[in-house]
């Protein structure tokens, strides 16, 4: 067999791009199809139900369950605030003495009243939820009430691991050559708001240095796993990521430890420094993976925008791959052989493997899985 179809991630110049730009839950989309929108540009909204608060009215006024409905001033659906009275008491003997008055605890709305164990469910205001366009494009496609689908044309770039959400900046970049380490002395206040990109490593003192001065994202071949963890405070383990906040976002193109970035990407992020990116580093690593990604739009025609057939990444000799899996993982190698047979693994299982060569000339043999096409 001469070759095989594996997963890949994509560097490329060039390449039509469809982002699905969807609510949480049911809401209103704001642009019309056909319509072109900035990255930054909200396209869709909707509110989030408020935190639902238990409080027990009968026993702060002192009542019995069954009596609640003689005193109550509010109704379900009833919009509160904290200067509202929820409930009170006639006084002594209805006196109007040593009279019982019950304020809402929170702003927002009377969800339910139970006269059987006189509390009443207040809910907190809702909560807004704006979903962004995340990239500049063109509304090909409205989903009514959920959100949109919006496709340009970009250079792109998909990272192996990242941190951090959605982010827009201009691409500054801080190295001369794939080997660089990021250097301290070059964070300062020109690069506030901007997407600053390193060669090989980005160390702990730098990433906090740039949160200092207002980076929006690290673009880096490598960083310290123990540098994640003081960032974060906890292991990441093997969840999703992507939502973490700590003030910027940080995209690893190669992999952990100090590892030089790809030539390729290096030369791609080069020929666009001072250009608009969108970039993000949600991560799945597991089944249905997810990549950070770098998205740099071009200027295209609205006729460019044709759908394209997918198609599987081809595994073949001299196919350029990224390991993602210890002990060589991020090491980029060069596809040698492809034997048929199956191996027998650590794990005792039988696999397919593949021979590889990594850049320093090292000759590996990889299970197929254990690593990921880089794709042109």
């Amino acid at each position: 067999m001469g070759q095989a179809y594996s997963a890949g991630l994509t560097v490329t110049d060039s390449i039509i791009l469809r982002k699905e730009r969807i609510l949480p839950l049911k809401g209103e989309v704001l642009v019309k199809k056909g319509a072109k929108v900035k990255g930054e540009d909200v396209v869709a909204e909707t509110l989030l139900p408020g935190k639902v608060v238990p409080f027990n009215l009968a026993n702060k006024l002192g009542v019995t369950p069954a009596q609640l409905q003689e005193f109550i001033q509010v109704k379900p659906g009833e919009q509160i605030t904290k200067q509202t009275v929820l409930a009170q008491n006639k006084g002594f003997l209805g006196t109007g003495l040593f009279k019982s008055v019950v304020y809402s605890p929170v702003d927002g709305e009377v969800e339910n009243i139970s006269a059987v164990t006189g509390q009443v469910l207040l809910r907190e205001p809702r909560i807004p939820v704006q979903v962004k366009a995340f990239m500049d494009g063109i509304v090909t496609e409205v989903i009514e009430g959920e959100g949109v689908v919006i496709e340009n044309k970009s250079a792109y770039i998909q990272g192996i691991f990242g941190i951090g959400d959605e982010t827009l900046g201009e691409l500054k970049m801080l190295a001369e050559t794939p080997e660089d380490e990021l250097d301290v002395g070059k964070i300062d206040e020109s690069c506030r708001d901007k997407i600053v990109i390193a060669g090989s490593y980005a160390p702990f003192h730098v990433i906090e240095a740039a949160r200092k001065h207002g980076v929006k994202a690290i673009i880096t071949g490598g960083i310290d796993d123990q540098d994640i963890k003081k960032l974060l405070g906890y292991d990441i383990g093997v969840a999703i990521t992507g939502h973490e906040n700590i003030g910027l976002s940080i995209i690893c193109t190669e992999g952990f430890g100090r590892i030089n970035m790809a030539e390729k990407t290096f030369q791609l992020l080069k020929h666009f420094d001072g250009k608009k990116a969108s970039v993000h580093g949600h991560t799945q690593i597991r089944a249905g993976v997810i990549r950070p990604e770098i998205v740099i739009p071009l200027d295209f025609d609205e006729d460019e925008l044709v759908a394209q057939a997918a198609s599987l990444p081809i595994l073949e000799i001299g196919t350029l791959v990224r390991v993602i899996r210890q002990p060589h993982f991020g090491r980029i190698a060069k596809v040698s052989a492809l034997p048929e047979e199956l191996t027998k693994v650590e794990s005792e299982t039988l696999v397919r493997i593949l021979e590889a060569e990594l850049d320093d000339g090292t000759l590996i043999r990889i299970p197929r899985a254990n690593v990921e096409v880089i794709e042109s």
